[in-house]
């Protein structure tokens, strides 16, 4: 209930891309959808060696996760990487780039993808990325041996009931570093 309440909060206070109200602003809003979804599809087709990363020390298998949660008739998709990177993509008309340029996202990306190592081997490879149905939430773990993925009821993860609910607290907190920055005046550390 708790994190449903932090939803609301973030999508009642984050800030549109595009309001609907014209035919003009429609399409507007209707390209930014789709430039959402082509933004989710690349994080998720692209290696990590293409970017220049590598397994490290800290980082053996995961470096990216995005977890999609139908919300709706929304999906909000959350994206976290090792290197401290936080964003936002949804099905709608809004999300929330850039995030890490703050201290407070970069923390909270790289704790939950390192949360994300100990369920390494409980996700399974896939080459396939669809949204997850209503009711279910989805974790991609993009790593350096390909995507894997955990598919988990959503009411056992936001009960704390799931062997996964760690996973959907951490990108509670996530949301949670996003929707503040959103909110403030906080200058970037570069």
């Amino acid at each position: 209930m708790r994190s449903l309440l932090a939803l609301f909060i973030l999508l009642t206070t984050a800030i549109p891309l595009v309001s609907q109200d014209t035919p003009s602003e429609k399409a507007q809003g209707e390209l930014m959808q789709k430039v959402m979804r082509e933004i989710r599809l690349k994080v998720l087709a692209t290696p990590p060696s293409k970017i220049g990363r590598a397994p490290t020390q800290e980082y053996p298998h995961v470096d990216t996760i995005i977890m999609d949660w139908p919300l709706q008739d929304t999906i909000m998709s959350v994206m976290a990487s090792s290197g401290g990177d936080g964003s936002i993509y949804t099905t709608g008309t809004f999300g929330l780039f850039g995030g890490g340029k703050y201290e407070n996202v970069r923390n909270a990306a790289k704790k939950f993808v390192k949360l994300g190592e100990k369920y390494y081997s409980d996700a399974a490879p896939t080459q396939d990325f669809p949204y997850p149905q209503a009711g279910h939430i989805r974790f991609y773990f993009i790593c350096y041996d390909g995507v894997r993925v955990i598919d988990s009821d959503a009411a056992s993860l936001s009960s704390g009931k799931s062997k996964f609910s760690d996973l959907f607290t951490e990108a509670q907190k996530v949301i949670g570093q996003l929707r503040q920055v959103a909110q403030s005046d906080q200058k970037p550390i570069h």
